[in-house]
């Protein structure tokens, strides 16, 4: 006898879960199992009440919750999708959201195929996916707290004798020497000061905390990151931040897809035929953290294509296979870029094309590195 297959939605929150089931067949009904708490026993009864689980395929939505449902899914024998909120088809004119609603339309949706699951990393890279983004949220909370000193200080009329870059030693040890009369402003400029230094105190902190992670990772990390630190521009947290938010590259079949993922593709709107196609600014639709480090490494292929300094220190142990890789990227995209900058090109548009191709050049390094993985390291990084 075939077993039927049933298709479950979840709708995830801090403390409870609607739950729906979809029935097979696009006839099917499509029905209420009422809310659970979240907690790992609810789930397994749940799981234990609706049968056999090798029939069951649930999803639920990617958000703050995490993927410890998933994991707890996977353990129990069902398949689970994880899918991308964004990109979950709404009807136009539908102006009523509910809980029950939500799971419902999620197993609607995932029996007819219409979601799009999302890359689940295992739970040793989303430890290093953490720490690389709480060392990218401490740098925003400098920017925040230099920018509130420096307009401190500008509202009081403070600026050094001679010029100097702000934040360097010079200019810390002018800002230090400050005082000021008034108590509440005296105060406010130990806050501000004081919180400068504990940012940048916990910058050095996280990344002294990275190299350890990356120490201590599994080897196949560490071929991929090593072997993507041969692109110039790329260094080790460059490196560390893809490979945390990518895992394994292969799993793209082609560059385009890649580039699609990061959002820096242009938008289109083309229709009425031909001839009437309208491109417009990227779509930013995907990884922001992947775009952001993709951005700042593509402003170094403004300087003539060259291997020296620290750059050629990171090549050093990487294979011949990937260092033309490297050279080939040098070579292209400083000539994309003189090109785009000859006709007149906004900055940030050009930076955003090389930035697309870059990333082209990120996935044959990275497919090329996971070639060249032992047979059982290969199948950890799949």
């Amino acid at each position: 006898m075939e077993k039927t297959t049933r298709f479950l939605g979840l709708d995830v929150h801090a403390d409870t879960i609607a739950v729906a089931v979809a029935d097979a067949g696009r006839g099917g009904e499509v029905r209420s199992l009422g809310v659970i708490p979240t907690r790992p026993e609810s789930v397994a009864k749940l799981i234990k009440k609706l049968g056999d689980s090798s029939t069951i395929v649930a999803c639920y939505e990617a958000g703050p919750c995490g993927y410890g449902l998933y994991w707890q899914m996977t353990k129990l024998g069902v398949r689970c999708e994880v899918v991308a909120p964004t990109l979950i088809p709404m009807k136009a004119g539908d102006r009523v959201k509910t809980d029950r609603r939500d799971a419902e339309n999620l197993a609607r949706l995932l029996r007819a195929g219409e979601l799009t699951a999302v890359f689940v990393p295992d739970r040793a890279h989303e430890a290093l996916r953490d720490l690389v983004r709480a060392r990218e949220a401490a740098t925003e909370n400098q920017l925040r707290a230099r920018h509130q000193l420096s307009k401190f200080l500008l509202r009081q009329g403070r600026r050094p004798a001679s010029p100097m870059r702000a934040w360097r030693k010079s200019y810390m040890a002018w800002v230090r020497a400050l005082h000021f009369e008034e108590f509440a402003h005296q105060a406010t400029f130990i806050d501000y000061l004081n919180e400068v230094d504990h940012v940048a105190a916990r910058i050095v902190r996280l990344e002294h905390d990275i190299d350890e992670a990356i120490r201590v990772a599994p080897e196949e990390f560490r071929i991929i990151i090593e072997a993507l630190q041969a692109l110039r521009g790329v260094a080790k947290l460059t490196a560390v931040t893809i490979v945390s938010e990518l895992g394994r590259l292969s799993r793209f079949e082609r560059p385009s897809q890649l580039m699609g993922y990061s959002g820096l593709v242009p938008s289109e709107h083309s229709s009425g035929g031909p001839g009437k196609a309208r491109r417009g600014s990227i779509t930013k639709t995907g990884n922001a953290h992947l775009r952001r480090v993709l951005v700042e490494a593509a402003h170094a292929y403004r300087y003539r294509p060259s291997v020296q300094g620290q750059l050629r220190c990171r090549q050093a142990h990487v294979s011949d296979e990937i260092k033309a890789i490297s050279w080939k990227a040098q070579h292209r995209l400083h000539l994309r870029y003189r090109r785009m900058v000859g006709r007149c090109k906004k900055h940030p548009q050009v930076v955003a094309a090389i930035a697309r191709e870059l990333l082209g050049f990120v996935w044959a390094i990275g497919v090329e590195a996971e070639r060249g993985l032992k047979p059982e390291l290969r199948r950890k990084v799949a």
